[in-house]
């Protein structure tokens, strides 16, 4: 097995595929050219537009398997919030020319295509659009940030880094979610222990550029056990976050854990000390 692919194949196992959380609302298999992507809708929204929540699966996932593994659909149920799944050509995403498998070595254009998912999706507020991801995924939310303007009220990455060029991003609402024990993206920037290094910053340092840009004051920190909150308030009423889980590795914390999978393949446990996928909405929703 190429090493690309047992690094994808460890990612999926890590990201696990549980049922779905959420069972009140309706999933609908929408299509965009020879792209496809899953948009849930509760079964009551709020009268008007309703904000939208682009969730990004990781390298070796699917649309339909961030749906049945990071709790959205239920999240969506409780707060009346569409969400939508787009699926990655061959499973990955493109976000720099050597990440992530063929859609980076081919340039496939997924800024593109997720903007479109973004203006396909019936009855979103444009004002309450947000993207978050897991690893690859959360890449392509960096990417998002970098390369496209007014789309996006505030993005969410999780156990993810910036790749290539952002010399000039538009200010934008940002928390990162790491833990700081991750071996795929290691929290100091340093090589990653898997089978393809994924270059990026320190990630304090990426999180203090984008605190730069968002004309920030200083950040307020806390910790709570294993979770340390660092949250600054900035211009405009952006905010930049980072909310690091000591000794978590690269998983999406909160999501159901696979002891099996984890003690075969040495793979991350999720950590339980935080429910990602409540934290992010909770920052989307006051942003």
């Amino acid at each position: 097995m190429a090493p690309l692919t047992r690094l994808l194949v460890l990612i999926l196992l890590l990201t696990g595929c549980s049922a779905p959380d959420g069972d009140a609302g309706t999933t609908e298999e929408r299509t965009i050219g020879d792209r496809t992507y899953r948009l849930y809708r509760p079964a009551s929204l709020p009268d008007g537009p309703a904000p939208l929540v682009v969730m990004l699966h990781g390298g070796a996932g699917s649309g339909r398997q961030a749906q049945e593994t990071y709790g959205w659909d239920a999240l969506a149920d409780r707060e009346g919030v569409l969400v939508a799944y787009p699926d990655g050509l061959n499973r990955a995403w493109a976000v720099s020319g050597e990440c992530c498998g063929a859609p980076g070595r081919d340039g496939v254009d997924d800024v593109a295509f997720i903007t479109a998912v973004v203006a396909d999706v019936p009855g979103a507020d444009p004002a309450r659009v947000y993207a978050t991801g897991i690893s690859n995924g959360g890449m392509l939310a960096y990417r998002l940030a970098c390369d496209t303007h007014g789309v996006f009220a505030a993005i969410g990455p999780v156990a993810a880094t910036r790749t290539g060029d952002c010399p000039a991003p538009d200010p934008i609402s940002v928390l990162h979610i790491h833990g700081d024990a991750d071996r795929t993206i290691p929290y100091d920037g340093s090589d990653g222990k898997r089978d393809v290094v994924i270059e990026g910053p320190p990630i304090p340092e990426l999180h203090a550029q984008w605190q730069a840009r968002d004309d920030c004051a200083p950040p307020s920190v806390t910790v709570d056990g294993s979770v340390t909150r660092s949250i600054a308030d900035c211009a405009s009423g952006r905010r930049a976050g980072l909310i690091t889980v000591a000794g978590a590795g690269h998983q999406w914390p909160g999501s159901a854990a696979k002891p099996g999978a984890e003690l075969l393949l040495d793979l991350d446990p999720p950590s339980s000390a935080l429910d990602a996928t409540a934290e992010l909405w909770a920052f989307f929703s006051s942003t």
